[in-house]
């Protein structure tokens, strides 16, 4: 028999009734695109002379260091697909550096920055894109898989999204070794980076659901520079509800975190969102999606003609570099001198020289390299004909052994 109309509506009002309610999020947008390259002056208070410095010498170093890429790369020091960071500095300056170094930082393809913000060292990461045994990776990594077990650096992951559910494992290990093995001290924060395009794959939608089930102190960038390789972001994503523009930081509220829209080209205030979310992630409250917009003053990659791009397009964002924005801010508010920044930018260019020299005159993998990290246990090589495991062969190590 059908139950009347009256009859399901007080079935489902006794539903709801037994459900818990849910504390409302706040989802707030820290800063939309400014029509000027001026920094807010309410971000005064929250950053001392040190800090800014800090800041300063972070987002110098990451472009300096770019920039000496794509030298190295048409120099043909370096092979393969080499992605750019440059204009996008103020996010992993503004995430990364408000960490700490036991926290953990995960990334993409265009990862050479967010390590250097990480810690790892300007001669480990050229090293490794010169394909060199002092390399982070000892030279096997490159490009797209910079990695640092000593920095709690993740890894960058040459296909989009790969890393977040990465990034997700660390952030569970925080929460289970501090909720089921006792220990206090484990409250560390994981940060995943993305782009826009990222966006539009499963494993975005499921990582957001399982870091708001077991609230996990993880926080997702996105890092949306408008363009997913040569697809616009406004043509690859459907606008949000009730908008005009496809915003990523309101798919935060569907999961049960906050999402939050953030200028990337302004340091400050991506510190300030980033500084918020970290602490609410440590004290166990979850964790946060910053949709960071920004902009790469490159290609794709440096073999990206960049021809999809306008040329309105990127004189309006190359007009609000973040790196003279907080020059400008720091001289005007007493926080360096231009003496300071001088001291700061002849540092960063030595430490990225330096890096080249180190890089260049490092030694290559010796050929038995190859065969490390292979198989976790190297009887995985299997047996030899004379009953021995392979690895166990004269010459194995060096590489001329004979393998069949």
């Amino acid at each position: 028999m059908l139950a009347s109309s009256q009859q399901l509506a007080s079935r489902r009002a006794g539903l709801r009734a037994c459900k818990p309610a849910r504390g409302a999020f706040k989802v707030r947008a820290v800063a939309a695109a400014p029509k000027t390259a001026r920094l807010d002056t309410a971000s005064k208070s929250v950053v001392t002379p040190e800090v800014a410095k800090d800041l300063y010498y972070d987002m110098m170093l990451g472009r300096e260091f770019e920039e000496m890429c794509a030298q190295m790369y048409y120099r043909g020091k370096m092979f393969g697909f080499v992605h750019l960071y440059s204009g996008q500095e103020a996010v992993s300056t503004g995430i990364i550096r408000a960490l700490r170094p036991d926290d953990y930082v995960c990334s993409t393809y265009r990862d050479h920055v967010h390590a250097l913000s990480k810690g790892v060292s300007a001669r480990e990461v050229m090293a490794e894109l010169f394909g060199k045994a002092t390399g982070c990776c000892r030279g096997q990594g490159g490009s797209m898989h910079i990695f640092s077990a000593k920095n709690n650096f993740l890894g960058g992951y040459a296909f989009i999204g790969e890393g977040i559910p990465i990034g997700l494992g660390a952030a569970f290990q925080s929460r289970y070794r501090r909720e089921v093995l006792g220990d206090e001290k484990a409250d560390s924060v994981t940060a995943s980076f993305f782009g826009d395009g990222t966006c539009n794959v499963g494993q975005f939608y499921e990582s957001l659901n399982m870091a708001a089930l077991y609230k996990l102190p993880h926080i997702f960038v996105v890092e949306n520079n408008k363009w997913a390789i040569g697809m616009s972001h406004a043509r690859a994503t459907s606008t949000t509800s009730g908008d005009e523009e496809p915003y990523i930081y309101k798919k935060g509220p569907a999961f049960g975190m906050p999402g939050v829209l953030v200028d990337g080209m302004d340091v400050l205030k991506v510190r300030e969102v980033a500084l918020e979310a970290i602490e609410r992630a440590r004290r166990g409250d979850g964790p946060t999606l910053i949709e960071c917009e920004t902009y790469r003053f490159r290609g794709h990659s440096l073999a990206d003609p960049d021809e999809l791009r306008s040329k309105d397009e990127k004189a309006h964002y190359m007009a609000r570099d973040p790196i003279p924005q907080l020059k400008k801010y720091m001289i005007d508010n007493g926080l360096a001198t231009e003496a300071d920044i001088k001291e700061i930018e002849k540092k960063v260019m030595e430490v990225v020289e330096d890096s080249v020299k180190f890089a260049d005159e490092s030694p290559k993998p010796e050929k038995g390299q190859l065969l490390e990290n292979v198989f976790p246990d190297p009887r995985g090589f299997g047996i030899a004909e004379d009953g021995r495991y392979r690895y166990e062969l004269p010459g194995f190590s060096s590489g001329t052994a004979a393998v069949s």
